[in-house]
């Protein structure tokens, strides 16, 4: 029998702390390892506030066995029809920290691309990852689940104006360049600000994105020129390390410095915030910006609960098909070898009472190809009906009566 399940630590139960002593430094090397544990197929999902793996196996607690092996902290499991929920609630934005956000889409397919090309995505996670996909599209083409702060990105600014009380006239630093240094920056661009400073390793990066909002571009190594020069810092990288620094900021900044860390591994010191003037955030602040965006979107709830139904049903019954066809196709198998060796023991006898020309042997086999598909095309259809019904006694009794072997797992799909 095969499952599909899932593990997950996430900002549900988690502090940030939590989600990152849970992270894989290199997740190619990851894949690979949950391969050998027992998995045949294979995805992980790393974002700031949450690290989801997804296996598909014979062994029902091949991902807990893999945490074990991997030192990893306790993790929320799911198997069957609760990994597919999951997976769909997280598409549809119901399970991210700000509700309905729009990144995670982009991250669940970035996700699948990589274990794609480490060989670990095939029909079973395939269906599920691209079907949850589908599922948080229909969400925000068909409903308001997404309107309003709907990224960790535009949160840090909600949280960033609640906290300096207004950011006009004020000077902004945003650390990172990429897509989440991107939604800061372009959540920021209607506040009437002093001034807005984008840093980033690359600074070529950094001058394209000051330049789109009228800002100025910082090199990193230039940084302390400018963290003196902000009233609030965003750090919103995704280097793997540390970037700002306690002995920066008592050295380079300006009291008081409002600092909101966003990146997971945190790229600011926790020590920051021992520094008398400045306030330091992490993304377990913006819990708060969540809370009062769920409730501008709670009627929009049941409406997205309503499309992950109507998918999962749908997933369940693409799963249906791919059991029912693969008993069909060992019963055309069958039904084959069994015309092939009739047709060649009739070739023979009927050789021996004068021969066969071609065109009569061709008609031959003809005629046993199109007997063979119409005694097999009520059954064939009969069985995908019933498998996209969930009936299974049908595949069993199919290839009890067939004599067929499942060899692949697929027939005790647990979905």
């Amino acid at each position: 029998m095969t499952f599909i399940t899932s593990a997950s630590v996430n900002h549900h139960r988690a502090s940030i702390g939590g989600i990152e002593a849970a992270r894989f430094d290199n997740v190619d090397a990851a894949l690979q390892r949950l391969t050998v544990t027992g998995a045949s197929e294979a995805m992980i999902l790393q974002t700031c506030n949450r690290v989801e793996i997804y296996a598909v196996s014979e062994d029902p607690d091949v991902l807990g066995k893999f945490a074990v092996a991997e030192g990893m902290p306790p993790l929320e499991h799911a198997c069957g029809d609760d990994a597919l929920l999951h997976l769909l609630r997280l598409a549809g934005g119901l399970d991210s920290m700000i509700i309905g956000e729009d990144q995670i889409l982009g991250q669940l397919k970035s996700a699948y691309l990589l274990s794609e090309k480490n060989g670990c995505m095939g029909s079973i996670l395939s269906t599920a990852v691209l079907g949850a996909i589908d599922a948080g599209r229909r969400a925000r083409l068909e409903t308001r689940i997404n309107k309003g702060s709907v990224s960790i990105g535009s949160a840090a600014v909600e949280l960033a104006e609640a906290l300096a009380g207004d950011l006009k006239g004020r000077s902004i630093l945003v650390v990172g360049a990429g897509e989440m240094g991107s939604l800061v920056a372009n959540g920021l661009a209607q506040k009437n600000l002093k001034g807005i400073y984008v840093a980033n390793r690359t600074f070529e990066q950094a001058q394209k994105l000051a330049s789109s909002l009228g800002g100025v571009a910082v090199r990193l190594d230039d940084i302390c020129n400018y963290i003196a020069a902000a009233d609030v810092l965003i750090c919103a990288t995704a280097a793997p390390h540390l970037i700002i620094t306690k002995k920066m900021v008592e050295t380079c900044a300006r009291r008081p410095l409002i600092i909101i860390d966003i990146t997971n591994p945190r790229n600011v010191d926790e020590a920051v915030a021992r520094v008398p003037g400045v306030v330091l955030h992490n993304i377990d602040s913006l819990r708060r910006i969540n809370e009062a965006n769920l409730e501008r979107r709670r009627a929009e709830v049941g409406q997205v609960e309503r499309i992950i139904s109507e998918e999962l049903a749908r997933m369940k019954k693409a799963y249906g098909r791919q059991r029912a066809d693969h008993v069909i196709g060992g019963l055309y198998l069958h039904a084959d070898s069994l015309r092939l060796a009739e047709l060649d023991r009739a070739v023979c006898r009927l050789s021996s009472h004068g021969g066969l020309n071609q065109a009569q042997k061709d008609i031959l086999s003809e005629f046993s190809c199109a007997l063979t598909g119409k005694i097999l095309a009520a059954p064939a259809r009969r069985l995908r009906l019933a498998a996209e019904k969930g009936d299974d006694e049908y595949l069993r009794t199919a290839r009890v009566l067939f004599d067929l072997e499942d060899n692949d797992g697929l027939s005790g799909h647990k979905a």
